[in-house]
Order: structure tokens, then sequence, then C-alpha cells
């Protein structure tokens, strides 16, 4: 039985993850991190991971970086590195520093990371890099769209950038980014990636991918129609860090794992 605190168990995530966790027979919240207490829980809640004295196997964060949060995430890492408790990490929006403060723990204790939990975002981003290197060097021009409900905080979504990192990494970093062409008048060049955020309504997470060439527009889509698939996720992975050694992981590792 792997043990978990769950970081943010109050949020929608958190609720997602506690629900399933209670279905799953391998898993079990032992307790919850949360500011807010309007939740009743199967298990203990505290204010602050450093209040929470509770023997755990790992611990999962769905929570915000922004604003005040930042500091607690920080403060969670500084946790986690000390008691070597390992994290999955799925928390989006962090600065660089944070990003920094991430590696360095990974030296001290097992850290998950990932942009996105679901296993056909993950998928997606192989084939991205295997279309990229056929269809960039063709002349393609490549753009990313994504959409989320009305209450998401950041833009763009963590897993837009990690979509465009997987194709530019496969192209040697040599596209730009650009958020926001209203600005100048110009041409598109064509060593960079359009992302566009649209948030509205409670759409889940809807990406599209576009390979635009001259005739012909090739488009990677993904839809998630419910938080469950993230949740899912983020199970899986609590269960693969579990008793695994000092490093970072990423779901790339589940999927090797369990399968291949």
């Amino acid at each position: 039985m792997v043990r978990i605190i769950m970081r943010g168990c109050n949020g929608k995530m958190g609720q997602v993850i506690s629900g399933l966790a209670a279905e799953d027979q391998e898993t079990e919240i032992v307790a919850g991190v949360d500011l807010s207490d309007h939740i009743k829980n199967p298990y203990p809640v505290f204010q602050s991971i450093e209040e929470c004295g509770v023997e755990a196997d790992v611990v999962v964060d769905f929570s915000s970086a922004a604003g005040a949060a930042a500091a607690s995430v920080d403060a969670l890492l500084n946790y986690c590195g000390q008691k070597k408790l390992p994290l999955v990490l799925c928390t989006t929006g962090l600065s660089e520093e944070q990003l920094a403060h991430v590696e360095e723990v990974s030296k001290k204790t097992a850290v998950f990371r990932s942009a996105n939990m679901s296993l056909g975002i993950n998928l997606l981003q192989k084939l991205l890099k295997e279309a990229a290197a056929v269809l960039a060097p063709a002349g393609f021009d490549i753009e990313i769209v994504e959409k989320h409900h009305n209450q998401k905080l950041d833009a763009p979504s963590g897993t837009a950038l990690a979509l465009a990192d997987s194709i530019n990494d496969e192209m040697g970093g040599a596209y730009e980014y650009v958020y926001d062409r209203s600005q100048v008048r110009q041409k598109r060049d064509k060593k960079e990636i359009g992302i566009s955020a649209v948030r509205g309504g409670t759409i889940v997470g809807d990406h599209d991918v576009i390979f635009a060439g001259e005739d012909e527009v090739i488009t990677f889509s993904h839809r998630a129609y419910s938080k469950t698939v993230f949740g899912k996720g983020a199970l899986e992975a609590a269960k693969f860090l579990a008793g695994k050694p000092a490093g970072m992981y990423d779901m790339s590792d589940v999927i090797e794992k369990d399968f291949r």
C-alpha cells in the first residue's frame, strides 16, 4: 500500500484524486495539506506541510504556484528534500527559480514532474517529435492553440509549453515562442511556434498542434473530457515513485514501466 500526502487536497483535483485513491487498493491518502478547511475529508488535513507529521511514502502536489502560494511550493520542496520524501509535482506555472529549486531537490529525493498527467498527452509529445522532424524541414509552420476553463490562472498552459518544448527539442532549440502578434505588423517568421490561449466555460483541456504547409494542414488534437484522466495519472505516478532513488522522473518513465 502506497501512503500518500495530498497537497491541495480540497481543490478540484485534490478531491478527484481523493475519490480515486479511495477506490484503488494499492493507494491510501493518509493526510492532506490545504489552506482551506471547507471540505470534510476521511483523513487529517493540515494548513502547511511542516505541520504534517504523518508518515507517508510520497507527496502528491496539485496546488497553485501563483501569488502567495509560491512560497509554499518552495517550502514543500525544502520539506521533501530534508525528509527525502518522494514528490509528485503536478503544479504548473512554476518560475525559473522554482524549476531550479526542483532540480536541486531531485538530487536529494525522487521528484516526478510532468506538465500534464495524461497518458495521451505524453504519447502526443513523442508523436510531435516525429512529425516535426519531417514537417518542419519541409517548411510547415507550427501553431499551438490551447483551451481551458475560465477559472484557470496561468496562460499559456503548462501542457502547451511542454508540447512546444517537445517540438523545439527535436529541432535543436531553433524556434522562438510567440504569444501575441497584436503589437507588430510583420510576416510570420519561419522559426517561430505560435501559442494561443483560450479561456471559457468549463473546458477541461483542449490542445491542438497545427502543422500548416503549402496547400495542406496536419493537426494533432487532444481533448480531456474530465479531470479524472489527470487524477489517474497522478496516482500511477505516486505508485511508480514510491521507493525510487533520488532523481528526476516524468510520465515517460511510467509509460515505459507499465505500458511496454
